[in-house]
């Protein structure tokens, strides 16, 4: 029987929007916390949450293994893991009470976890791993595995638990890993891969596998949550993520990878050597990735994505309008929004745009600025958010007081303003239809204008959200109060 069982409480199924899109990814970071672990000698298995039905299928894991340690690792490169969804806490504390009724050891470690570790410890955990959490799980285990108790874990850095009194005690931080080349690789062997396969193919056609080749970020967008690394970063050297990327070709096959860092290629000059480094150990796989508007338009970042073999590229564009950008202290230019767009089409890599509506202070006339980039650039994909307040943020410090009981959302399609916005939570989720219907439809255009051929379902599509599009437009003037 192995002594740990990971798993991490990131359900698919509990996430609508995200279950229709069916783009499941393995749990990264809970790969690189097994790996730690079997390293200093654990035996591990694994629990994978991402395409179960319920924790009723944890449950079973726990009885079909029997381990003495029960891990939530949650995979910190996955952004929804660090929103802190109600239905995935909710599974998460489901997980942790059916390990200890079967007598485990409980750690967990999260973003959430790292901000309130108080709910988690209430919830059963025994220890929670504040932060980056290779090294302290492993020396947490180590402790536990010898003692058999809590008695020695006060003096490691980089956790919570309960004294004998019941209050919760932190301990000092733990310095984050500055050598990530020294990690050993994600335990993607212990994956099921025909379950991934399949899904991907019969959706997509095509397999997609996730990487990351940073630890971080160094920006200070104001309502960005950085619990698990705070301001600093950290970057793999290119060869060691070119060799990862060879070992998947060889073993799992992939057609696509998608790098999930903050921001790819951080550094001046690392996607060069990245791209150089494929071209040594010919390993070409295309990929999307995260990147900053400003950083793309240095030297030959953009022509070295090109012959990376970059698919996509998805970027903060946030707002069209400066005023919104300068209050995120996004430290980005509209200007260089379309610039990069521009120049990224021009080597022949898509563009796709976050955007987010509902920051304090945000006009209508903001908002239509906004709308007009999208129309003006016609991204090749786009993602719709409200400013979500997370702890640890300067944003969440100026609208704390404005929160009510709820402060999370319950899933990734809420879009509930959880403070006093400009407008209400119902406009926004407006704002969402009609700026959907416009994009998809003169998507669609456009592509017939340029001679594309176009299916028959994105010819009905297009036609349905032009005819519908003048009534949604009417709801939302209603909705602006």
């Amino acid at each position: 029987m192995p002594d740990i069982l990971f798993g991490q409480s990131y359900y698919l199924r509990f996430d609508p929007k995200l279950w229709r899109a069916m783009q499941p990814y393995p749990p990264l970071g809970t790969l690189y916390a097994a790996a730690a672990a079997r390293k200093a000698g654990f035996d591990v298995a694994l629990f994978d949450a991402m395409l179960a039905e319920s924790p009723a299928e944890w449950e079973s894991a726990l009885d079909a293994h029997k381990p003495r340690f029960a891990v939530l690792y949650e995979d910190n490169f996955n952004y929804l893991s660090k929103m802190s969804l109600l239905r995935m806490r909710e599974a998460a504390f489901a997980m942790i009470a059916a390990a200890k009724s079967r007598g485990c050891t409980v750690l967990v470690s999260g973003a959430d976890m790292t901000d309130h570790p108080e709910k988690y410890l209430s919830a059963g955990a025994d220890v929670v791993i504040l932060g980056e959490g290779e090294e302290t799980l492993v020396e947490a285990l180590a402790i536990l595995n010898s003692a058999g108790a809590k008695n020695g874990v006060s003096d490691i850095p980089g956790i919570a638990y309960l004294n004998a009194g019941g209050e919760v005690i932190r301990t000092l931080p733990r310095p984050t890993i500055k050598d990530l080349d020294g990690l050993p690789l994600p335990a993607w062997e212990m994956i099921d891969w025909p379950k991934y396969k399949q899904v991907w193919r019969e959706n997509h056609g095509y397999f997609s596998v996730n990487m990351v080749t940073t630890r971080g970020c160094p920006f200070h967008c104001n309502w960005c949550a950085k619990p698990i690394w705070g301001q600093r970063y950290a970057v793999r050297s290119a060869k060691s993520v070119v060799d990862e990327m060879r070992w998947l070709r060889d073993n799992v096959q992939p057609d696509h990878i998608w790098f999930m860092d903050d921001i790819m290629g951080i550094q001046d000059k690392w996607i060069e050597q990245f791209a150089d480094e494929l071209d040594r150990q010919d390993v070409h796989i295309p990929f999307k990735s995260l990147n900053r508007v400003d950083l793309l338009l240095r030297g030959n970042t953009i022509p070295a994505l090109a012959r990376a073999g970059a698919k996509i590229v998805w970027v903060g564009a946030e707002s069209g309008a400066q005023t919104v950008l300068d209050a995120m202290q996004k430290g980005t230019q509209v200007t260089q929004i379309y610039e990069a767009a521009q120049q990224l089409h021009a080597h022949g890599i898509q563009v796709a745009f976050f955007l987010q509506f509902g920051y304090p202070g945000e006009t209508r006339e903001d908002v239509q600025k906004t709308v007009q980039m999208v129309r003006d650039l016609l991204p090749d994909d786009i993602g719709i958010s409200v400013s979500y307040p997370l702890p640890g943020t300067p944003f969440y410090e100026r609208v704390k007081l404005e929160l009510g009981e709820r402060v999370n959302w319950v899933d990734s399609q809420d879009l509930a303003m959880l403070y006093r916005g400009t407008f209400s939570t119902e406009f926004y989720r407006q704002l969402h239809t009609v700026i959907h219907k416009d994009y998809r439809s003169r998507k669609t255009w456009a592509a017939l204008r340029r001679g594309q051929r176009v299916g028959a379902r994105a010819m009905g599509a297009m036609v349905y959200h032009r005819l519908t599009l003048p009534l949604a437009e009417r709801k939302l003037k209603a909705l602006e109060g």
